[in-house]
C-alpha cells in the first residue's frame, strides 16, 4: 500500500494536470479568437471616451519622472486624457520631481499626508468626472499604445474594466530573467480567465475602469495591501465584466533581488489568501460562474499543492541523505557508478513517474505559449532555463512564508 506521501503526490499531480489540460484546451478552442481580437483591436474607436490616470507614488524619486513622460507619451487624443499625480507623503525627492510637470495641461499634482496606496486612489477618483479612470504604478511604464489598444474594448457596454498585459523592463540577471517568465505565463493565464469569464485581478499597472464601478460599487479598500484584487473579486461578485487586453502592454521594474522578491511575492500572496477568505462566499458557487466553480478553488489549492509537495521533497532528499551517511558508514566511501551501459531496467515506469512527466510538459507547453504571446514570438534564452531551474526552489518560499503570516496574523508590508 502506497504511503501518505505518495498519496498526496498523486493528488496535487492530477489536480495539476487536470487544470493544465483545462487551460490549454480553452487556448485550442479560443486561438482563433485570439487573431481576431488583434484585428478588431487594429480597427480603433471612432469616439475616445475621456481617460484620467491616476500615479499613486510614495517614495519614488527615482522612476516617477519617467512614469509620467511614458503617459504624455500615450497615442491618444491630448484633450481626453488627463494624469493626476499624487504624492501620499513621500519622504524622499518624489515631490520635488513631480513640480517639473506643473506647468503641463494634462497633468495635475496633489501631495497628502500618507495613508496607503488605496487612499490616493480615492483621493483622485474623488475629483475626477471622465469616462474611464485608471492607475499607473509610479514604477511603471505604458507602451505609446496601450490605451488605445484597451478603449476599444469598452465599446461593449457591458465592459466595466480591461486588465492589461504586463511585462518587465529591461530585466537583468536570473532573478529577473526567471521573473520574465513569469510574466508571460502570467499574461497567457489571464488571457484564458477573459474566455472563461473568470478574471479576479485588476492590475495595479494600467487596469481602466468605468467610472461608474466606483460611483456604484465605492473606492478602493485597504484590502491586506492588495487592493487589485479585492476590487476585481466585488466586482466579480457583483457581476461586472472583466476583460483582458493582451496587446495593451506595460513594463514594470522587477525585484532585483532575493530579498526584494519575497518580500513582494509573498505579499501578494498574503493578500489572494486573505481577499479569498473576505469573499470564501464566491468559492463552489455556481452562480458566480467559472471563476466560482473552478478558477478560485483551483488558486488555493495550488497553494496547497506547491507546500506539499515541496515538504514532500525536502523530507525525501534528508532521507535519502541519511540512507547515504549510513551507506558510508558501514561501507565506507565508493564513487563507483554501478551502470556500465543504459538498461531499460532503470527506467522509472511507476504511473507518479509518468503523471509527472505529463504535467513538465504540460507546464513547458505552457511557458512557450506564454512567451510567443508576451513576446510576438518564441526563443528559447536563459530565462526559460533559469525559470524552469530555479523557480520551483524559490515559489514555496514566499508560499510558505505568506502562508505563516496569515496563520500567526502577521501583517505583509508594502516594502
Amino acid at each position: 500500500m502506497p504511503d501518505i506521501s505518495n498519496i498526496i503526490t498523486y493528488i496535487f499531480l492530477f489536480i495539476s494536470l487536470y487544470f493544465e489540460v483545462f487551460i490549454l484546451i480553452t487556448y485550442f478552442e479560443n486561438r482563433l479568437e485570439i487573431k481576431s481580437e488583434e484585428n478588431f483591436i487594429t480597427l480603433g474607436v471612432k469616439k475616445y471616451p475621456t481617460v484620467t490616470i491616476i500615479v499613486p507614488c510614495w517614495n519614488e524619486e527615482f522612476t516617477v519622472s519617467k512614469t509620467i513622460h511614458s503617459l504624455l507619451s500615450l497615442d491618444y487624443p491630448k484633450s481626453k486624457l488627463k494624469i493626476m499625480v499624487i504624492d501620499d507623503g513621500s519622504t524622499d525627492k518624489t515631490w520635488e520631481k513631480i513640480q517639473k510637470f506643473k506647468n503641463n495641461s494634462q497633468v495635475e499634482i496633489y501631495t497628502k499626508t500618507n495613508g496607503g496606496k488605496y487612499t490616493a486612489l480615492n483621493f483622485g477618483i474623488s475629483k475626477m468626472s471622465s469616462d474611464l479612470v485608471g492607475c499607473l504604478d509610479a514604477d511603471s511604464y505604458v507602451h505609446k499604445d496601450a490605451l488605445k489598444n484597451i478603449v476599444v474594448y469598452f465599446q461593449d457596454k457591458e465592459t466595466m474594466a480591461v486588465a492589461p498585459s504586463v511585462r518587465l523592463w529591461q530585466p537583468k540577471g536570473p532573478l529577473q530573467l526567471l521573473q520574465k517568465v513569469d510574466y508571460a505565463f502570467g499574461i497567457f493565464n489571464r488571457k484564458m480567465f477573459h474566455y472563461l469569464q473568470a478574471v479576479y485581478i485588476t492590475p495595479g499597472p494600467f487596469s481602466i475602469f468605468r467610472l461608474d464601478v466606483f460611483k456604484k460599487l465605492g473606492g478602493y479598500r485597504h484590502a491586506h495591501n492588495t487592493e487589485d484584487i479585492e476590487i476585481a473579486l466585488r466586482m466579480q461578485k457583483n457581476g461586472y465584466k472583466i476583460v483582458h487586453a493582451h496587446n495593451a502592454m506595460v513594463y514594470t521594474v522587477a525585484p532585483n533581488s532575493l530579498r526584494k522578491l519575497l518580500k513582494q511575492r509573498t505579499r501578494w500572496v498574503y493578500g489572494f489568501i486573505k481577499n479569498a477568505g473576505d469573499y470564501r462566499q464566491m468559492f463552489f458557487k455556481r452562480k458566480y460562474g467559472n471563476l466560482g466553480v473552478f478558477i478560485l478553488p483551483m488558486a488555493a489549492i495550488s497553494i496547497i499543492s506547491i507546500l506539499s509537495i515541496a515538504s514532500i521533497s525536502i523530507i525525501s532528499v534528508l532521507n535519502l541523505l541519511s540512507n547515504k551517511y549510513l551507506e558510508i558508514q558501514a561501507v565506507g566511501l565508493s564513487f563507483h557508478w554501478p551502470f556500465s551501459r543504459f538498461e531499460w531496467f532503470y527506467v522509472n515506469t511507476e504511473i507518479i513517474s509518468i503523471v509527472a512527466i505529463i504535467t513538465t510538459v504540460g507546464t513547458i507547453t505552457m511557458i512557450v505559449i506564454s512567451k510567443r504571446m508576451a513576446e510576438g514570438k518564441f526563443n528559447l534564452g536563459m530565462d526559460l532555463i533559469y525559470f524552469l531551474t530555479l523557480y520551483m526552489f524559490i515559489a514555496p518560499l514566499w508560499i510558505g512564508k505568506a502562508v505563516y503570516n496569515v496563520i500567526f496574523s502577521i501583517k505583509a508590508s508594502w516594502r
